[in-house]
């Protein structure tokens, strides 16, 4: 910690930060708040973290890397010969102006206390506000009081000695959404409708941030950027935020979108080694994206919509990647190739209903209800054209349980025994680079 943390960042750490990372993250932030400003120098083991805060070692992990996310700490590693040793470095809240005009916390902070609790928290942090329109700035600036004399001396000490110790400021949110597909966006957005000068006015990071929030694709964000324009042709932030929040009440939820965990994360992942077919299957499963896992089946790029959906069952439905994939291969291999969005909105719903959380549950709920899912499919394929199902019976390779796929060895296709060495490779590649 550079400098000493104020009474106001306490305050904001208790009313704005604690709802969204939760109890444990908020114990060790203060205790670690505490320990820096004892300035005593030496090492402790990590032993001394867990009698502190009478968690396990896991727990606190968990409760680092919600700091971590919500930009409240940054973590060094140093590997020594023998040993490894971390530096926490402590970050300050954000002000609450700041804090309420990033959307991704403010709608966060709003989804878990409620918008009695919101609105009069957003009151009695926004008395600066009353000044707008009543009273005109009339503060000197810098250049209006000094100016600069020419000097014979050396340069200051502090320069020769190195670059000024700063306060070390929060850095808002450690936010990256690199999925955003930025030129599509602009492709359908003509020069008369919408100037280029009104779309570089608003960050791409704002843009990313309201994308990631409501789930929309770039299609969706065209739609809303028109929507937001002003009768200047203008496009201020204020109005973007709203006319997204708007459609997405129109098109996608009622409710206040709410943070998730999607993913355990981990220092470095222990993957073990896979002893069965089906552990390799599960190993790939949970290890590559949707995107690449279309892709090896296909042999081909996946259509957009494809991967829209695919980033919609993670962000909205809040499932793992595990579970997507074996979601779309499911439905892939049902469907003759082809991803229908409402089959797969209709069995994610069953699987988020019954708190499907890893690949290997998602295989074993697919065989429990594969009758079930097949009457869906039937029902939709009914409703769609009116002719009758196809009777062929496909379905993904880790289906069928091991003894089962041992005889049916015999009547492999030789184009499936084709993708399985491919698989192989893929995974015996992802092995090496763990080692």
């Amino acid at each position: 910690m550079a400098h000493p943390f104020s009474t106001y960042d306490r305050q904001l750490l208790t009313l704005f930060y604690q709802p969204l990372i939760g109890p444990d993250a908020m114990s060790l932030f203060m205790t670690l708040w505490a320990d820096a400003e004892r300035k005593i120098d030496g090492e402790y083991n990590h032993y001394y973290l867990m009698n502190l805060l009478s968690m396990p070692l896991g727990k606190v992990f968990e409760a680092r890397i919600s700091l971590e996310a919500i930009g409240l700490l940054r973590t060094y590693s140093k590997q020594d010969m023998h040993d490894r040793t971390f530096v926490y470095e402590l970050l300050p809240p954000m002000d609450a102006k700041s804090f309420f005009e990033d959307p991704l916390l403010s709608t966060f902070l709003f989804s878990k206390i409620g918008e009695q609790a919101y609105r009069a928290l957003r009151t009695s942090y926004s008395a600066d506000e009353l000044l707008d329109g009543q009273y005109e700035e009339v503060s000197r600036t810098f250049l209006d009081v000094y100016k600069p004399v020419r000097s014979s001396g050396s340069q200051s000490d502090d320069d020769e000695n190195g670059r000024l110790e700063s306060r070390n400021k929060s850095g808002g949110l450690p936010f990256a959404y690199s999925d955003f597909d930025f030129n599509l966006l602009r492709a359908g957005l003509s020069e008369q409708m919408v100037p280029q000068s009104a779309l570089s006015s608003v960050s791409k990071r704002l843009i990313e941030k309201l994308a990631f929030l409501y789930s929309l694709t770039p299609i969706d964000m065209q739609k809303v950027i028109m929507m937001a324009l002003d009768e200047h042709l203008k496009l201020p932030e204020e109005r973007l935020r709203k006319a997204a929040v708007d459609f997405y009440k129109m098109n996608i939820s009622q409710n206040v979108p709410s943070l998730k965990k999607a993913f355990r994360l981990e220092d470095k992942p222990v993957v073990p080694e896979p002893v069965t077919r089906e552990d390799e299957l599960l190993l790939y499963m949970e290890h590559t994206s949707p995107r690449d896992m279309l892709r090896d089946y296909t042999g081909k790029e996946p259509l957009p919509v494809d991967v829209q959906l695919a980033e919609r069952l993670v962000t909205v439905h809040g499932f793992t990647v595990g579970v997507v994939n074996v979601l779309l291969q499911y439905i892939t291999i049902r469907n003759d190739g082809k991803i229908t969005k409402n089959y797969a909105e209709r069995i994610a719903s069953h699987w988020a209903n019954k708190k499907i959380e890893t690949a290997k549950q998602a295989m074993e709920i697919s065989r429990q209800e594969h009758d079930q899912y097949i009457k869906w499919q039937k029902e939709g394929s009914k409703k769609s054209s009116g002719r009758k199902p196809v009777r062929e019976e496909k379905v993904p390779e880790w289906f069928n349980k091991p003894e089962e796929q041992k005889t049916s060895a015999k009547e492999v296709d030789p184009a499936i025994d084709e993708k399985r060495r491919e698989l192989q490779a893929k995974l015996d590649a992802m092995r090496m680079e763990g080692n």
